[in-house]
């Protein structure tokens, strides 16, 4: 896969938040196995919900109070039935299953990546 050069004004328009999950639910209606997600960004954006493909790693009772990273300003998708908000972000494993991208240490929600 070869990379785009963007500027950084490019890269300045992504909104890169922190939140912590306050609900997760199984999403079966979704084509690609997923878990429903909503997301506590602070006061600023507040309450979000994302549908993410992260079933091959987590399970919804021990992904809640987890602090994730998402980008806030993408438009909403309809995936089925259910509305994802924003774009939580992961990486690939060495087997293709997604690893949740989040702080080291605890920080106030709605912290904006830089």
């Amino acid at each position: 896969m070869t990379s785009t050069t963007i500027s950084m004004a490019d890269f300045e328009r992504i909104d890169i938040r922190v939140g912590t999950i306050t609900d997760a639910q199984p999403f079966p209606e979704a084509r690609k196995p997923a878990i429903k997600l909503w997301i506590d960004f602070g006061p600023e954006i507040g309450l979000r919900q994302s549908s993410a493909q992260i079933t091959l790693h987590y399970h919804t009772d021990t992904l809640i109070g987890r602090q994730v990273c998402a980008v806030v300003n993408f438009p909403p998708r309809q995936i089925g039935p259910f509305v994802s908000e924003v774009l939580t972000l992961g990486l690939p494993d060495a087997e293709g299953g997604i690893v949740l991208i989040r702080p080291d240490f605890k920080v106030p929600n709605g912290g904006k990546l830089f």
